[in-house]
């Protein structure tokens, strides 16, 4: 019974989403006040319905309810609750009512916190969120639907992929999806904007908050999907430009351009067009992801296996999305045209030397990604795009921004002078070159890896605290006045400070772990010792035992026992495993791993050879591979700082705006 309620209040959301898609916009375009009233309710209404479907189908894998089709591909009752949970959006169907909730969510935020906004653009910007909402709830009830009863249950079901029962990936599908679909709110404030022929400062504080909400859940999924691929698949990397990893990260960079580019529409009223197209590109290359993620045109271990004609539809719905508004943009951006203007030498060029090159990044992942797609359909040849071509034509890109990114950062509005801004950071630039001279001495070999990536860290990180220092007047004026100008910093000051160091971080990790990692590779027995020498120590592996067939809650393993040992002294117990899942006929392999700010020694066990009398291992040393993940969590948190800004909540502004009621208080003298 609760999942047919919860397929009937999928339908009511999506009889909802027609009203809210339809009502709204004639009354913005015919001024009708009562008619426009009607998308706040509408939309509230819409997610406590969807909501309500989301928490039946959850409520379905929890009990594990196998009359239900996606219960019994996806589940079995042996699984640990958190992954009969996570059960309900590690699939295709499941998945998609995710997303559909989440948009849901998003519009219902809108409603509630945007009370201030102009009635007509916030009736028009739930509209087109609804609009959005109608496409995928026909999506998911005709092709997609997650209530479908089986009219003789199995006792049980055939389980849920291995690699996704992990905690990281219990979490990281939400995570994304959050980033994925909070970018609509974006688009849905632009095609408001040009439906208005509007766009002003204003415009720009609204939209803002919604992008860094949406970039800020964005950062954290990649980066719990990067951990999860570093940890679970045994291969010891971090990143490997993998489809549908791009279709996560193009939205992304895109996301990080528009939210630099509405900063100079908020302080100068300029590059709105191009703010307006960003905010379209952000949300459409997350409909591409959708897409890559779902039509089966692709092979990977993150897609959803699907049943290609399901492919057509998603394309359909975006060529609609994507070709409607890039049409409303081009007939409506003539009306857009800018007001401030700005020398070569300004902040407002340093953002758009930052807008350039990340969306000429994302051009050349795109290219990259479908490429292989676009060489079988028109010329029938299968190619294969890999790292070395995207670590070639990508990472100039992100080196040259990072060498703008400070220098930027400390240019004034309007028109500037070079050497003047210059001046603060010649002191950093002779620090970071000397800490990149010293990292060449010291390492073995000419390789330049290490030392250019340590000095563009030391550039970025070192040039983030002099932005804050100039900021505050450092040297310039007394400490105590210093200090309280630091108090009174605003929080997206000290959100730009944590996230643009938190690039740096993560530009050390990067080279660190390429340019210092050791390996080996060898047939160890139990009693074994071996060494693996890393940038800073030799470490020693002591294989102490091993134990076959051990169980798990859904599984059995054979696991190692192994002691990484220096100078004698034991630093860590590591048990690595090669578990196989029963009900899926599938092995998986668990890395260990003994982490450190320095130093991470990843071990992993593989099958037994039977000719050597002993298991494949492979043994690493990952130099400050941590710093990747602590770079990532610091750009995360910047966002977080910049949203709690209070210049960025909408309702912040009414709320001063808003007069007193009642008497007032007499003045205490009176008193």
């Amino acid at each position: 019974m609760t999942a047919e309620l919860g397929h009937f209040s999928l339908i009511l959301a999506f009889m909802v989403a027609i009203v809210q898609m339809i009502i709204p916009m004639i009354g913005a375009q015919k001024n009708w006040r009562n008619w426009m009233d009607v998308a706040v309710p509408a939309a509230l209404s819409q997610f406590v319905l969807t909501g309500f479907a989301f928490a039946a189908l959850m409520y379905a894998f929890a009990v594990s309810d196998f009359s239900l089709q996606l219960v019994v591909t996806n589940s079995h009752s042996t699984k640990p609750m958190l992954y009969k949970l996570a059960g309900t959006w590690g699939n295709h169907e499941g998945s998609m009512l995710l997303w559909v909730t989440i948009l849901a969510l998003f519009g219902a935020l809108v409603a509630l916190f945007g009370r201030n906004l102009p009635p007509a653009l916030r009736a028009r910007v739930l509209s087109t969120q609804a609009a959005i909402g109608v496409a995928f709830y026909a999506f998911l009830l005709f092709t997609s639907n997650p209530f479908i009863r089986l009219a003789f249950p199995p006792f049980d079901g055939q389980g849920m992929n291995p690699l996704l029962q992990d905690p990281g990936l219990a979490f990281h599908p939400p995570f994304l999806y959050l980033g994925y679909v909070g970018l609509s709110t974006a688009f849905s404030f632009a095609v408001a904007a040009l439906i208005e022929g509007r766009v002003d400062a204003a415009w720009a504080r609204w939209v803002r908050p919604w992008t860094l909400a949406a970039w800020m859940f964005l950062t954290i999924g990649i980066a719990m999907g990067s951990w999860w691929s570093y940890y679970e698949l045994g291969w010891g990397g971090w990143w490997f430009w993998d489809p549908v990893e791009n279709a996560s990260f193009m939205p992304w960079l895109i996301a990080t351009a528009l939210l630099h580019s509405a900063i100079v529409v908020e302080k100068r009223e300029s590059l709105r067009t191009w703010t307006i197209l960003l905010a379209i590109l952000a949300f459409s290359f997350s409909l591409i992801g959708t897409f890559i993620v779902r039509s089966g045109v692709i092979t990977s271990v993150h897609a959803f296996a699907t049943d290609p004609s399901r492919g057509v539809f998603i394309l359909a719905i975006l060529s609609v999305a994507i070709g409607g508004s890039l049409t409303l943009f081009a007939v409506r951006a003539g009306t857009l045209k800018s007001k401030g203007l700005f020398g070569i030498v300004s902040r407002e060029s340093g953002l758009v030397l930052n807008n350039v090159l990340l969306v000429v990044a994302t051009f050349v992942v795109f290219v990259g990604t479908i490429w292989p797609l676009v060489s079988e359909a028109a010329f029938g040849r299968k190619l294969s795009v890999g790292a070395p071509f995207f670590d070639l034509a990508f990472t100039p890109f992100m080196v040259i921004l990072a060498l703008a990114l400070p220098l930027g950062a400390l240019l004034p509005w309007k028109r500037a002078n070079l050497r003047r801004g210059m001046r603060p950071l010649w002191g950093v630039a002779a620090l970071s070159l000397a800490l990149g001279a010293l990292v060449l001495v010291m390492q073995t070999g000419m390789r330049m890896l290490a030392p250019v990536g340590l000095a563009l860290a030391a550039w970025l990180v070192l040039g983030a605290l002099v932005d804050t220092a100039q900021r505050v007047k450092l040297g310039k004026v007394a400490l105590g006045e210093t200090l309280r100008r630091l108090k009174n910093l605003p929080r997206a000051d000290y959100g730009k400070l944590v996230a643009h160091a938190g690039m740096g971080v993560i530009f050390f990790g990067i080279s660190a772990v390429t340019a210092w990692q050791s390996e080996v590779i060898r047939v160890a027995k139990p009693g074994d010792i071996f060494s693996i020498s890393g940038p800073l120590a030799t470490y020693q592996i002591r294989f102490d035992r091993v134990r076959e067939n051990v169980r798990g809650p859904n599984y059995f393993s054979t696991m190692g026992d192994f002691s990484v040992l220096k100078d004698g002294q034991v630093l860590a117990r590591l048990h690595p495993e090669k578990r196989l899942y029963p009900v899926a006929g599938m092995p998986t392999t668990e890395a260990a791993i003994s982490a450190g700010l320095t130093h991470d020694v990843y071990l992993v066990i593989g099958d037994k050879q039977k000719n050597a009398n002993g298991y494949a291992v492979r043994a690493y040393v990952k130099p400050f591979a941590t710093s990747l993940w602590i770079g990532a969590l610091m750009l995360a948190f910047g966002g977080l700082l910049s949203l709690t800004d209070r210049r960025y909540r909408v309702a912040a502004g009414a709320a001063r705006r808003r007069p007193l009621r009642g008497p007032k208080t007499p003045p205490a003298e009176v008193i």
